[in-house]
């Protein structure tokens, strides 16, 4: 197939996929209306659908945009990231182990029931259990012990001092203890009911999630009484549904169609600098690259700078290391590897690898800006010396799945993360830390150390010890070429001039903030 009838057929399929989205939002427009043309619907199109409706159940961005409209925290952060009231009107620290927190009397799930300390103290507990496997134990696994005081006071405990403590339970969507008992976690996972501003109504999987404002909410009325998640894969199709009117915000708005809505009256854009960076991970169980020089080989192969410039119009910043420069932690000393394509050929040679290798490599298509292009980039630049580079893409949701399962079977494999923690200690204990099964850079000599400073990092209160163990952290995994850090993005997202809304650095949508302008 020529290239011009390769372009000429893919602009057909989007253009057909342009047209499904538009049939789907009209009909759930005018079905959801019953005759009332003056409601207005909220359309939100994300890369990738939701992989459960289960907010303790996942780590993901675009699961959690949807989620957190249903959920409340027990605490929250700001849109500058500070800790503030939520489900918890107020919290004290007893001692460095101690802290006791005071929860709203008049806040009540979907169903009429009220929330009380027993729906923390399960939902704590719910994550901490391994039996649910829930990819978020992580973070709650300092907690030892949550004790009810009475109904809207409780006492969380922790096994040792834990300074990441306030910013978790900032993330902890808090679940309905007698919904869950009654319908199974199954049931829940798919029909979900929470205490937040909007309520679930419907999900049909990879075409919409529909929710419906909650009028009781606790915090008052949204002013968006109906919102639509819909997943778009595809960018250009995103930016054609926008254009014509039939979305309100398009996420991964690709950086070279910047102007062009800059350009259209009816839209604008929304910019921020992310927290989250893209990098690639090794699976070093595979004989392939658990040699520190082929992994140093391919960090020098991969020409960081020509896509940041070439596929992102300079909008990204190469980084050297698996940490935001939001986060304590960051090393703003350290270099990235840079590309060196004759250094790559001699690790390669002193490794013992010959050209032609086949090289095992994942990536998702459609989560993150231009993650395609992305990977497709870094495939021709390995075949540039020497690898034989089987490139898949994958669904998200078993991308994912697998991803923080610890099932990832790829080589090397492109990801994104973020941390709204804005401590380097989150990330690297998730990555590195071996009592977790997303530790996938398996060294018998660096990792005993690498568990040593990353334990030692959590129960560490002061904030200048604590970046001075990151850094040891971060510098041996430089050295030994752990993942390869590519770029942190700039978030960039499309959006009509029916609404009024600024973007947060840690990628959440809170439809609750957001207002129409007509």
């Amino acid at each position: 197939m020529t290239r011009t009838l390769f372009n000429r057929n893919r602009l057909v399929i989007l253009m057909l996929v342009v047209v499904l989205i538009f049939t789907g939002c009209q009909a759930a427009t005018e079905g959801d209306n019953n005759g009332d043309d003056t409601e207005k619907v909220l359309t939100v199109l994300q890369g990738v659908d939701p992989t459960t409706m289960d907010p303790n159940m996942h780590s993901e961005t675009p699961t959690a945009n949807v989620d957190r409209q249903m959920f409340d925290s027990l605490l929250d952060q700001d849109d500058s990231m500070n800790i503030v009231e939520s489900l918890a009107s107020s919290w004290e620290m007893q001692d460095e182990t101690t802290w006791k927190f005071y929860l709203r009397d008049d806040v009540f799930f979907h169903d009429g029931v009220q929330f009380t300390a027993n729906d923390v103290k399960f939902t704590i507990e719910r994550i901490q259990n391994p039996e649910n496997n829930s990819s978020q134990i992580g973070n709650y696994s300092a907690i030892s012990e949550v004790v009810i005081e009475d109904d809207f006071e409780l006492i969380i405990k922790t096994a040792e001092p834990y300074p990441l403590l306030l910013v978790r339970l900032a993330a902890l969507r808090v679940v309905p203890k007698h919904y869950i008992e009654e319908v199974g976690q199954e049931t829940f996972a798919s029909e979900p009911i929470g205490t937040g501003p909007y309520k679930f109504e419907r999900w049909v999987k990879d075409e919409h999630v529909t929710l419906v404002a909650n009028e009781d909410y606790w915090k008052g009325s949204p002013s968006v009484k109906k919102v639509i998640f819909k997943p778009v894969p595809e960018s250009a199709a995103r930016v054609m549904a926008l254009q014509a009117g039939e979305a309100d915000i398009i996420v991964n708005l690709p950086p070279h169609q910047v102007s062009e809505v800059e350009n259209d009256a009816s839209l604008s854009v929304g910019q921020t600098n992310s927290t989250r960076f893209i990098m690639l991970v090794f699976t070093t169980k595979n004989q392939l690259v658990s040699d520190v020089k082929v992994r140093q080989a391919i960090n020098y192969a991969i020409d960081v700078d020509s896509i940041v410039n070439n596929i992102f119009s300079g909008r990204a910043t190469p980084t050297a290391q698996p940490v935001a420069n939001f986060d304590l932690g960051f090393d703003s000393n350290l270099e990235p590897y840079g590309f060196n394509l004759e250094r790559a050929q001699e690790l390669l040679s002193d490794a013992g690898i010959a050209e032609g290798i086949v090289i095992n490599m994942g990536s998702p298509s459609g989560r993150y800006p231009m993650d395609k292009e992305v990977a497709e980039a870094i495939a021709a630049q390995l075949g540039s010396v020497g690898f034989d580079v089987n490139l898949s893409f994958e669904e998200w949701g078993s991308y994912a799945t697998n991803t923080l399962q610890g099932q990832q079977k790829h080589d090397v494999w492109l990801i994104g993360w973020g941390s709204s923690t804005f401590d380097a200690g989150s990330t690297l204990d998730f990555w590195l830390n071996t009592n977790l099964i997303t530790a996938y850079y398996q060294d018998s000599n660096y990792n005993p150390v690498l568990d040593e400073l990353l334990n030692e990092s959590k129960r560490t209160m002061d904030d200048q010890a604590r970046e001075s163990l990151y850094h040891q952290v971060i510098e041996i995994i430089h050295e030994q070429a752990a993942f390869v850090p590519l770029y942190q993005q700039v978030d960039l997202y499309g959006l009509s001039q029916r609404i009024s809304w600024s973007p947060r650095p840690d990628e959440i949508i809170r439809v609750f903030n957001i207002d129409w302008n007509e």
